[in-house]
């Protein structure tokens, strides 16, 4: 069997290894920090398992607010000024990509069969490497301050319709039950019972990689710089410190992937969106469910460590230092979630992070053979969903190395569509 080296041990690599691994690979794991570790995107997101995420962030539109994130540091989406001349070719190339409902409805179309399946693919990973009490599937409850305000979202919520998500609509009264310590001012809610969570991404990435490891997978802790490459096939990854030969090799390495895609030929317009992230342990309340607010565009989850409020979108670059006022932000809108939660908290109580989405303008993620090498498979950039996909891209990853046919249509999905 082929000797692959999976660049990365986040959600998309620590999956693609153990599916790798099962159908009897060796395997190298290459990450030169700790999985499951804080300076992964796949640590500190939302926690949500959820297929229905199928609207990408570009809409109809959009282009109007641009000014507003211009000039609102710690809005929802914010740009900072001294990073929009590098950013102007992908923010261009973000803008045209919703600018029509068809476009909006074809990469909806295209994202649906990749999260399909994501709370039972995960629960069963879960399970394998020993932490199946990490995934749950309770559902996640949307919600509103009115009913016009969730029809205001019509476009959204239409697609999801047409892609198969199912939804059950709450009155005030029945929201108050499901929810008590929820602010009164949310009158209507609507519960998606097909997404899950993950109620601690850190852990369970780890999990991952410790079964991996366990089933004969190596894990060296260097960062990869690209491929030597002879006649089109692949000879072996270089490393900072070495080459290790290798017969396939999978580029999952986050927001740093684009770098390495363009050794392969595959010039891929890839952009950190920086999130945040803050956990309040002991709020002294506790959500049912996952709960995301409309006029608050975070989730806010229950966690091992406490409350967990995530979301933002700050477009400044890898190298920014963050602005953790942003995190203060999640907190200070959970106030308005959860009135119960104390005003007061003490500094120690909250934990705050910020860490790098790797997302395409289009809201597709890459997934499929390099241009300049067929034994490389790419398999990034995957936005916002990252989490709720990394299972099933890692079997399609799998399923491309072994020549099995794909179990959905990869199209979509090529690098080479840039």
């Amino acid at each position: 069997m082929p000797y692959v080296v999976v660049i990365g041990a986040g959600i998309v690599g620590a999956a693609t290894a153990v599916e790798l691994l099962r159908d009897g690979h060796r395997v190298t794991i290459l990450e030169p920090g700790e999985p499951g570790g804080e300076q992964a995107a796949s640590y500190g997101n939302g926690t949500l398992l959820n297929p229905s995420s199928v609207i990408p962030m570009s809409a109809p539109g959009i282009w109007r607010k641009v000014p507003a994130w211009l000039a609102d540091p710690l809005g929802p989406l914010s740009i900072r000024w001294r990073y929009l001349p590098r950013l102007l070719p992908w923010l261009s190339r973000f803008l045209r990509a919703g600018a029509t409902e068809a476009r909006v409805a074809e990469t909806a179309r295209a994202l649906r069969p990749l999260l399909l399946d994501a709370p039972e693919l995960h629960r069963r990973l879960a399970e394998e490497a020993g932490v199946g009490e990490l995934i749950t599937r309770q559902g996640v409850l949307f919600v509103f301050p009115s009913r016009a305000d969730f029809e205001s979202e019509e476009l959204a919520w239409r697609l999801r319709r047409e892609n198969g998500v199912r939804w059950l609509e709450l009155s005030a009264d029945e929201l108050r039950q499901r929810e008590p310590g929820l602010d009164r001012r949310y009158t209507f809610g609507v519960l998606v019972e097909e997404n899950g969570q993950c109620r601690d991404p850190g852990a369970y990435v780890a999990a991952l990689v410790r079964h991996a490891i366990a089933e004969g997978a190596e894990l060296r802790r260097e960062r990869a710089t690209g491929f030597r490459i002879e006649g089109s096939r692949l000879r072996a990854v270089r490393t900072e410190a070495a080459e290790i030969a290798a017969d396939r090799a999978v580029i999952a390495a986050g927001a740093w992937s684009h770098v390495l895609a363009a050794t392969t030929g595959d010039r891929v317009p890839l952009e950190t969106e920086r999130g945040y992230h803050a956990v309040i342990a002991d709020p002294r309340i506790a959500p049912r469910h996952p709960i995301m607010p409309s006029d608050g565009k975070m989730a806010c989850v229950m966690t091992p460590q406490g409350l967990r409020l995530a979301g933002q979108v700050e477009l400044a670059g890898l190298d920014a230092a963050p602005n953790w006022r942003r995190a203060e932000v999640l907190r200070d809108f959970a106030r308005r979630v959860f009135p119960e939660l104390p005003a007061d908290l003490p500094a120690a109580k909250m934990k705050v992070w910020m860490g790098h989405r790797p997302s395409t303008p289009d809201g597709l993620p890459c997934i499929g053979p390099a241009s300049g090498c067929p034994d490389i498979i790419h398999a990034f950039g995957h936005g916002h969903v990252g989490l709720t996909a990394g299972a099933s891209t890692a079997r399609l990853v799998a399923n491309l190395i072994c020549g099995r046919p794909p179990t959905i249509d990869m199209v979509p999905y090529a690098a080479q569509r840039f």
